[in-house]
């Protein structure tokens, strides 16, 4: 049996058993920060030739220089020409989903004049160079390839490098195949927290970047967090979340796939079902039960529902949306009879997905918006990867005549009022 935890807004110690569960400490223990400190270290002081040396120890390859790791574009463009048909269209089609759906966030440069004829605005521009790091090992990820790299070409990026671990040489196809799809312009075969110094600090081979972008382990995870400053990152994602709200009505066996869909990922995952009807959280739990052994991650998906997943039940759907807020999920899935009025009241959501028909996997892969969400309830305060990450701003202010007399009045008072007589006297000078 599945010891999925049950809730209910009933319980006088609800909110507090609902904010112990959704606590998660992903942080770094002192032995992993001392190592990526030294790592960080190790590659800003000695470039390729350090990072050459840990990737031959921690993948287990025998690259001789950072030029043998380098994988070039004609291999990436056989990669998409290998792989199945089948394969080549999925990802293709993917691709023009994501990039028809964020050429629409696409921010350009404006500017007005006011009566005196001083000109204010802001002009927008792309980063000029942006690095991707992409998990290898046992599990590929050809969708985080296009996620993270086709928002950054919409945007305008000039080069983007891309860099993905192959343990012991083994390169998966897929991941390359994207990666020709997206238009990566460099590809390198480097992982690790050693690939997270390579990209903010540059070495002989690879040049520094803006900005790092993409998922990886906790050393590439605790990397980011110290290189953060030196270049941009998009966040410290923790593990991946669901939450559910479902009035009864949707197929409970549908829920429960949606469910595992998450849970799957990693042990740490959370998947949250909240609904009024408990006869309903009880038929959920039933198609767990019987589902589950046909799961070829079901020893995950087990330990992700025991340990942080959980029915909950509420007394009606304004209730519900409560709870949602609370959490700031990752994911949320609105399966009821109006979601699109469901979704006007959810204030805190990375993607809400509406309907009985939208599974929360169809936003994984191909509907179109970012699957680079916030977790860990950082969507109270935060978004998807999008475009706007990889285009930045810069104000415009050019004053006439005009404008430098009666601002630059304005100017001098508040300044000599802060005590900054050289702020006051640049602006007086304009004006005599």
């Amino acid at each position: 049996m599945v010891e999925i935890r049950r809730l209910s807004t009933e319980e006088a110690d609800f909110w507090q058993r609902l904010d112990r569960l959704l606590a998660w400490e992903g942080v770094s223990d002192e032995s992993v920060n001392e190592a990526v400190r030294e790592i960080l270290r190790q590659v800003r002081e000695r470039g390729d030739a350090a990072v050459v040396e840990y990737t031959n120890r921690f993948d287990r390859v025998e690259a001789d220089s950072m030029r043998s790791l380098e994988i070039p574009p004609e291999r990436l463009a056989a990669a998409l020409q290998r792989i199945p048909a089948e394969q080549r269209e999925a990802l293709e089609t993917a691709a023009e989903r994501i990039r028809a759906y964020h050429r629409r966030q696409l921010q350009e440069s404006w500017s007005y004049r006011e009566p005196d004829g001083t000109l204010l605005g802001q002009q927008v521009t792309a980063l000029e160079r942006v690095g991707l790091y992409v998990p290898g090992g046992k599990a590929a990820y050809p969708s985080s390839v296009l996620m993270n790299a086709l928002p950054a070409k919409v945007a305008g990026v000039e080069e983007l490098i891309m860099v993905v671990p192959t343990p012991e040489g083994v390169v998966n196809e897929l991941v390359l195949a994207a990666a020709a799809v997206a238009g990566v312009d460099r590809v390198f075969a480097i992982g690790g927290a050693q690939a997270v110094a390579a990209l903010a600090y540059g070495t002989e081979t690879i040049p520094r970047v803006d900005k790092i972008v993409g998922p990886g382990n906790i050393y590439v995870a605790t990397a980011k967090g110290m290189v953060f400053g030196t270049v941009g990152i998009d966040m410290i994602a923790g593990p991946s979340e669901i939450l559910v709200i479902c009035d009864g009505r949707t197929p409970a066996d549908w829920i429960a796939m949606d469910l595992f869909s998450q849970a799957e990922h990693d042990e740490d995952a959370q998947s949250i079902l909240v609904s009024p009807d408990e006869a309903f959280l009880d038929a959920v739990q039933a198609s767990i039960e019987r589902l589950l052994p046909q799961m070829e991650r079901a020893a995950i998906i087990r330990t992700s529902l025991t340990s942080r997943g959980a029915l909950i039940r509420v007394k009606d759907m304004e209730e519900a949306v409560a709870v949602a807020n609370h959490v700031a999920p990752e994911h949320l899935e609105l399966s009821v009879a109006e979601p699109e009025e469901m979704a006007r009241r959810i204030r805190h959501a990375g993607a809400i997905f509406m309907g009985r028909h939208t599974a929360e996997a169809i936003g994984d892969y191909c509907a179109g918006p970012n699957h680079v969400l916030p977790t860990s309830r950082t969507a109270r305060f935060s978004s998807p990867l999008g475009v706007y990450d990889f285009q930045k701003r810069s104000s415009l202010i050019q004053c006439s005549p005009e404008g430098a007399a009666s601002l630059g009045r304005i100017a001098s008072v508040l300044a000599r009022g802060e005590g900054l007589t050289a702020h006051a006297r640049s602006a007086e000078y304009r004006n005599e």
